[in-house]
């Protein structure tokens, strides 16, 4: 593929999309057979069997699989353990050169892949095409870490000749792997291979909404080399996920709602000694303006952020917090903008973005806009398109009252509150005034404002003057992507420096000779 996609820089062309489109077109004619589960290297077709619908066309299938029951995870797990054994064993070069083969063949399928992942969710095709490429670099930016920093040996300090001391990172076993569905490509690849590189075994269990992408990771891995057993995939909703986490798993690591991380991560916390539970958990992303801001920028960056994948990221940015004396003309400026977004069926080159992901996120969006329309106004869209799937329009809102639910509340589709204040101290009160704390911006030209915001925002990632996206965005190896607050539970990110570390705990070693 000649042009290489990130979620800001690239650019499409014809043939790309055409090979795309073909791509996309072959996924939607499918036979859509349910999809196995992989246990000890070999494919089970346990449990009843799931439908995931297409968001995108009303009653089309996306893929088929099975709701495995809680013995096939148990048989998951004892098998992953099994082979972790061998697994950890390998020099870390070894492993990093197995998983390099797998990012291999993601990069040779790459518009197969991102056709599975828009099909699945309706995400449109630089998205898509974007997420797949993420996977490749998160493959390669944690092998990286892993090699930079010597396999996590450290030399210590001797209190005799004789005496060799040494810390040693070593992993813990077998991670359960939970994936979300608005990156099931991406995410549930860097999950999985953070942990892998560091020595763990897996069992992933992808979202049931997104099935299909996430045995597509497993199947990479496999191609890749991965040993038998060291990867488990198995299907189904709530409770897999359940009976996984349940299981004898040595660690977690998790995508998706703040309510079920805190569970798990309480979960983890129990029993006879606690066990990692890395969680990302979703944010109320805030983006500023000040007076002193570039207003078509901070309408541009704040409309990519807030309507890109129809809002469905936890870094969306859901609410923009503008200084009274700039407040109306940006509204106007984000008004347009809004109006403009065109949404439909993501196998068409036009549109920037699809549908929502299933009829409770509509019934979520059409519920927010009844509250906005009694509560504060409708300044752009709060409706839907007469097209057959799940699609609302991108929408903006402006004069809810001081603490509004929906300036507190992740709704997670294409909808950003405007809160005016009068200051930047108001500014900076309410954006922190969440319980998340993972993404956040400013434009501004003022450099006092700036550091400041720098100084006391409370979130993991933040940008200033972006305009390629205002609070999303973030890439493997460019920008970590940490969790501050009830949006993550280690105080450490993934995409970045210290995220192989989690999946690993410290052995001190010392050996005397002679």
């Amino acid at each position: 593929m000649a042009t290489r996609l990130t979620y800001t820089s690239g650019t499409r062309t014809p043939e790309l999309d055409a090979a795309f489109e073909a791509c996309l077109a072959a996924a939607r004619e499918d036979a859509h057979d349910p999809l196995p589960h992989l246990v000890a290297g070999g494919e089970r077709d346990d449990g009843p069997e799931l439908v995931r619908e297409d968001p995108s066309r009303a009653g089309a299938v996306a893929s088929r699989a099975r709701e495995a029951p809680a013995g096939l995870v148990d048989e998951a797990v004892a098998a992953a353990a099994e082979a972790q054994r061998e697994w950890r064993a390998l020099p870390y070069a070894e492993r990093c050169a197995i998983l390099r083969a797998a990012a291999d063949v993601i990069r040779e399928r790459v518009l197969e892949m991102a056709a599975v992942v828009t099909l699945e969710t309706g995400k449109p095709r630089v998205e898509s095409i974007a997420e797949v490429e993420e996977a490749v670099d998160l493959i390669e930016t944690y092998c990286a870490q892993i090699e930079q920093n010597a396999g996590f040996e450290v030399p210590l300090g001797t209190l005799s000749p004789n005496e060799e001391n040494r810390s040693v990172l070593r992993p813990f076993g077998v991670f359960g792997v939970i994936g979300p569905f608005n990156f099931p490509v991406a995410l549930v690849t860097g999950m999985t291979a953070g942990a892998l590189v560091a020595g763990n075994a897996v069992v992933l269990k992808p979202s049931e909404q997104a099935p299909w992408s996430g045995a597509l990771v497993a199947e990479a891995f496999a191609q890749g080399g991965v040993p038998p057993g060291v990867v488990g995939l198995v299907h189904g909703g709530e409770g897999t996920g359940a009976a996984l986490a349940a299981g004898a798993i040595d660690g977690v690591v998790f995508t998706g709602s703040a309510e079920v991380g805190r569970a798990l991560a309480r979960r983890f916390q129990e029993g006879a000694y606690a066990r990692p539970a890395i969680t990302e958990m979703g944010g109320k992303n805030p983006a500023i303006v000040t007076a002193a801001a570039d207003l078509d920028a901070a309408a541009e960056g704040i409309a990519a952020s807030a309507f890109g994948f129809s809002g469905q990221k936890c870094s969306a940015c859901s609410r923009a917090i503008v200084v009274d004396a700039v407040h109306d003309e940006f509204v106007d400026r984000l008004r347009t903008r809004a109006d403009d977004v065109a949404v439909g069926d993501p196998a068409d080159p036009d549109v920037f973005t699809g549908p929502v992901i299933d009829a409770r996120a509509v019934a979520r969006y059409v519920a927010a806009v009844e509250e906005a329309r009694r509560d504060g106004a409708i300044a752009a869209g709060g409706g839907r398109p007469d097209l057959p799937g799940h699609y609302v329009r991108p929408t903006v809102v402006t004069g809810l009252p001081a603490g509004h639910r929906q300036t507190r509340e992740e709704l997670f589709v294409p909808y950003v509150t405007v809160t005016r204040v009068g200051s930047l101290d108001e500014a900076l009160a309410e954006a922190n005034a969440i319980d998340y704390g993972l993404t956040a911006g400013i434009f501004s030209r003022d450099e006092e404002e700036v550091a400041r915001f720098l100084d006391e925002i409370e979130a993991g990632v933040v940008y200033v003057n972006r305009r390629a996206g205002a609070t999303t965005g973030a890439w493997p190896g460019i920008q970590s992507f940490c969790g501050w607050k009830s949006s993550g539970s280690t105080g450490k990110g993934g995409l970045g420096p210290y995220y192989v570390q989690q999946f690993m705990r410290e052995q001190s070693r010392t050996v005397v000779t002679g």
